[in-house]
């Protein structure tokens, strides 16, 4: 593990059995296959791929929610993979999560102030009077005034709820935060606002994090280092400017043409490339390397790539790709279309 890093995954995997039901369908869900990175210390890290490709699954086997069927998941240097929840309870404090949907993750019969108190109960770090000054200082720190802490969460708005969950999730001021798409059952009005505090929290209190979304814009904004996933498995990670400046696998250059650009003039240049069906099913991932079936390139490296399943190595430095097209230093070729630089 780099000195550097907080949390390390390594070739984790997580499959799920699917036994015969109405559909009459059975076998093994690969929904992480082989993921491996390090978030480093401060950093925001991004996560994407299209709905289906692992990213919620592998987020909770990486906060332990999901026991991994393999691999290992180290916290500060100690492998927390195997632990017992006894055993987590205290690495608790340095590894939390911020989920997706505010509402369902908030229990409705605690007002919001013991929603938010609850892990300093929990972990007995402070009593009572010390509790509520802890939470009213969190509270302001996220944006809400000391009266919400007597509401209770039907009362909130959605953006107030993902306010609580953050306020929840950071009052043990932990090193390691997951945010498992944190604005996407937000109104649009309230993303902005929302994400402009989790990056200036980021900022002030110094923890890495780990931010799963589907939005490119969001991780440009956010993110210091992208990790694009398909089908259960990375195929590049690399620098924000790397990624949208110089994207190497097929698959990325396919979803940055996807992406909306602000100047109207240039969006009317672009191309977006389509591809071609849908993606497969995690029940029966394709042979060699996974994208393929979809892959607009894949003539240039068939039939390699329909029979052995390409590694994730250097392409440059702190820039890794999975694809048979693309070697140390020898760009992979570019999808017709698709410029360079697509920032």
């Amino acid at each position: 593990m780099s000195a550097a890093s907080v949390l390390e995954v390594e070739e984790l995997v997580k499959h799920f059995p699917v036994g015969r039901g109405l559909v009459g369908s059975s076998g093994t869900v690969h929904a992480v296959d082989g993921v491996s990175f390090e978030l480093r210390e401060g950093e925001m890290l991004g996560l994407v791929g299209e709905s289906g490709s692992g990213k919620t699954t592998l987020a909770n086997c990486v906060v332990r929610l999901l026991e991994p069927t393999s691999g290992s998941i180290r916290l500060h240097g100690r492998d927390i993979t195997h632990l017992s929840r006894r055993e987590l309870r205290p690495l608790r404090r340095s590894l939390h999560m911020v989920f997706q949907d505010p509402f369902s993750s908030l229990n409705p019969r605690m007002t919001v102030g013991e929603i938010v108190a609850e892990p300093l109960r929990l972990h007995r770090l402070a009593g009572r009077k010390t509790r509520e000054s802890r939470v009213i200082e969190t509270f302001e720190r996220v944006g809400l005034g000391p009266e919400h802490r007597f509401r209770y969460p039907h009362e909130l708005s959605g953006g107030q709820r993902q306010r609580v969950g953050l306020a929840r999730s950071l009052i043990l001021e932990p090193s390691v935060l997951v945010a498992d798409e944190p604005v996407s059952a937000l109104d649009v009005s309230v993303q902005a606002s929302i994400l402009n505090l989790l990056r200036d929290l980021q900022r002030d209190m110094g923890f890495s994090c780990l931010f799963i979304t589907h939005d490119l814009a969001t991780v440009e904004f956010l993110c210091d280092r992208i990790a694009v996933m398909y089908l259960g498995q990375l195929v590049e990670v690399a620098s924000r400017d790397a990624i949208f400046r110089d994207p190497q696998h097929p698959y990325t250059q396919a979803l940055l043409s996807a992406a909306v650009v602000p100047d109207p003039a240039e969006q009317r240049k672009r191309r977006r490339v389509v591809l071609e069906g849908d993606p497969p099913s995690p029940l029966a991932p394709p042979s060699g390397c996974r994208f393929h079936t979809r892959c607009p390139l894949h003539d240039l490296s068939a039939p390699q790539s329909d029979e052995v399943e390409p590694a994730l190595r250097e392409f440059a430095p702190d820039h890794l790709v999975a694809c048979h097209l693309v070697a140390p230093g020898t760009p992979a070729p570019r999808i017709s279309g698709v410029e360079a630089s697509v920032a």
